[in-house]
């Protein structure tokens, strides 16, 4: 009976521990992080090492959604420098974006001919946030998590957060390009 109990107290203290663990703990670069292809499959963020990615909350029914032409175009022109941008749906701000995944897709694919990836639609603000998200507004503080659609985190080729961009900040602003290319020389 003590040994069964002495199990039990054991796995208990694992149980717990792989909790914190989970929840955070150790979370120590976006390489910690995956998120859902807008088709389903799994996307941990170390697929991208070596790369800088610019991380982009999407929607599909905003005054900013025109971005995703100068966003596509980013793609385009440096993906073959290691940027990957990644598109992050989400209903959060205003409900601007589509409730199912596919209308997503085919929106994006319809009217801006998006080749860049793009996740499942997630919350991106709140207790409901994709945990990348909460880690990202944890390690540059609250006013650097995003206030509307298509904010702006930059990662760099090692995992760590760079930067952070408003909404307004277009995918050709100075500053945001130049960040991308001092994060593509690290």
């Amino acid at each position: 009976m003590f040994s069964l109990a002495k199990t039990m107290i054991v796995a208990a203290g694992f149980t717990v521990l792989g909790f914190f663990t989970a929840a955070g703990g150790e979370m120590t670069s976006a390489y910690d992080f995956e998120f859902e292809t807008i088709d389903g499959k799994a996307l941990p963020l170390q697929s991208f090492a070596g790369k800088a990615v610019l991380i982009v909350n999407t929607a599909s029914f905003c005054g900013f959604t025109p971005q995703y032409d100068g966003l596509e175009a980013l793609w385009q022109q440096r993906q073959d420098e290691g940027l990957v941008v990644l598109g992050v749906p989400s209903g959060d701000f205003g409900d601007q974006e589509y409730a199912e995944n596919n209308d997503i897709r085919d929106f994006c694919t319809t009217s801006f001919n998006i080749d860049f990836p793009l996740t499942a639609r997630q919350s991106v603000r709140g207790e409901n946030a994709h945990p990348f998200y909460k880690w990202a507004r944890d390690e540059l503080g609250p006013d650097q998590a995003p206030k509307w659609n298509f904010h702006k985190y930059l990662i760099g080729p090692d995992g760590h957060l760079l930067a952070s961009f408003a909404s307004a900040v277009k995918p050709d602003d100075e500053k945001l390009q130049k960040a991308i290319t001092e994060a593509l020389a690290r």
